[in-house]
C-alpha cells in the first residue's frame, strides 16, 4: 500500500509537467485525459510542456486563509504555455503590485507547502518573472 504523500509523487504530470496529446486531432490536455473532448480519441501521447509562459489574468491575495496568511500578500494567476495550456499557480519573487497581464514568466518546481507536525512537503509549479 502506498501511503498518500507517495501517491501524489507518482502522478507525472505533478512532477515532470506532462500533457497528453489526443494522436487523432493534436488536441492537448492538461492534466491527461481518457477521452478527447473535440474527437472522442481514446489514444493519446505523452508530450512535455514547455515551461516558459505568459500572465493571462491574476489576482493578489491580501487576506489569506490562515494556513497561508504567513505569504499574504501573494498572487495567483493563470499562465499560458504552449500549446495553449492554461494552468493556475501562484506568481513568486516579484512585487504582487507590479504583475501585469501578458507578463513572461517560467514555471518552476517548488515546495507549495509543508505540514511541520507530519512531516508531509507538497511540491508543484510556481511562476517567476522570466529574466
Amino acid at each position: 500500500m502506498m501511503s498518500a504523500p507517495g501517491y501524489v509523487r507518482e502522478i507525472p504530470q505533478h512532477h515532470r509537467l506532462e500533457a497528453g496529446k489526443c494522436k487523432k486531432c493534436g488536441k492537448h490536455y492538461f492534466p491527461p485525459r481518457m477521452v478527447c473532448h473535440d474527437c472522442h480519441g481514446r489514444e493519446f501521447e505523452t508530450v512535455q510542456l514547455d515551461r516558459q509562459g505568459k500572465v493571462v489574468t491574476f489576482t493578489v491575495i491580501r487576506i489569506a486563509p490562515a494556513q497561508f496568511a504567513d505569504q499574504a500578500p501573494y498572487a495567483m494567476g493563470i499562465i499560458e504555455v504552449d500549446p495553449g495550456i492554461r494552468l493556475m499557480t501562484q506568481i513568486v519573487d516579484c512585487d504582487p503590485d507590479h504583475i501585469e497581464i501578458g507578463m513572461p514568466v517560467k514555471l518552476e518546481f517548488r515546495e507549495v507547502i509543508a505540514d511541520g507536525e507530519a512531516g508531509i512537503i507538497a511540491y508543484g509549479y510556481k511562476a517567476v518573472p522570466a529574466a
